[in-house]
């Protein structure tokens, strides 16, 4: 059997490398320089920061055993079941959250390991020179590939909200115990994450996410979106000083949770995070349903 999958973030590769585990003859497609989607992470001063996930949650048997592999090889580590919740500003405890200190991007690497990856390559439509196609990527960006109905149906029901990430470079660690926060009822911020402490090497970094508000007033220019953000932290947390400002787009961010694993429409087959609950377990076990399904 041969496969053709469309993406190379988690649900991408997670499909990707159950499809080659038994035995399939698989090519992923990729536009972008590098693998991970919003598994990733970006180079600022010599190291990787987290833009995109802020971390891992397991609580799926399956995706347990693949964060304890990543464990044990030295590539995930848990960071913390405590974050701060505002307004109050009192930490709550939670699940355990799983970081990476090489960034959460390296265990999208892993999975790539030995699968033929077709970097900087765009798609424009459906390729028609395989067995399957698995489209593992937001439903809007599905939709341009003219995808046959009932993709398109499951495409067009999913809502996405965008964000734009703040990348906070200080000059020195001012916030204390902070780890991360949620921040409600907010109109700018909806995160804050202490990138040092989550990467363990305790650089005076902080990552905000923005609100979707925020985002889709900032998507045709998100650099006007850094300071606004780098404000908003400095007076939530009572920073003096001023940071070091760096920020990305992510149009396609977060889905309204869906209710299936996948869709399916003959030969085509879309996955993501839109298919459970918004988060990397969620894709992971998209793209592996997928690729069960095809093996069987």
């Amino acid at each position: 059997m041969d496969v053709v999958v469309v993406g190379a973030g988690i649900a991408g590769l997670a499909c990707a490398r159950m499809l080659v585990d038994g035995g399939a003859r698989v090519r992923v497609v990729e536009r972008g320089r590098v693998v991970g989607g919003r598994l990733a992470s970006k180079r600022f001063d010599g190291r990787y920061v987290d833009i995109g996930a802020a971390y891992l949650v397991a609580d799926h048997p399956e995706f347990e055993a693949q964060v304890s592999a990543w464990a044990q090889r030295g590539l995930a580590r848990p960071w913390t079941d405590r974050l701060r919740v505002y307004p109050g500003g009192e930490d709550t405890a939670g699940p355990v959250r799983w970081a990476a200190s090489g960034g959460l991007r390296s265990l999208a690497v892993d999975l790539a390991d030995g699968i033929a990856v077709q970097l900087e390559r765009s798609v424009e439509s459906v390729p028609e020179d395989a067995d399957a196609v698995v489209l593992a990527m937001p439903g809007p960006q599905a939709l341009r590939l003219g995808p046959p109905e009932a993709i398109a149906a499951a495409a067009r029901a999913q809502v996405w909200r965008p964000v734009i990430a703040a990348v906070l470079t200080y000059p020195s660690r001012e916030w204390g115990g902070l780890r991360g926060a949620f921040v409600n009822e907010h109109p700018l911020l909806a995160t804050v994450c202490d990138d040092g402490d989550r990467r363990g090497d305790g650089a005076p970094v902080l990552v905000a996410h923005s609100t979707a508000a925020l985002a889709a007033r900032h998507l045709d220019d998100p650099e006007a979106a850094g300071p606004v953000l780098a404000g908003a932290v400095g007076e939530l947390l009572g920073l003096r000083a001023r940071p070091e400002v760096r920020v990305h787009r992510w149009t396609y961010a977060q889905p309204e949770p869906g209710d299936t694993d996948y869709a399916v429409d003959g030969r085509v087959w879309l996955c993501g995070d839109a298919f459970g609950r918004p988060r990397v377990q969620t894709a992971w076990l998209s793209g592996r349903a997928v690729a069960r399904a095809l093996l069987g």
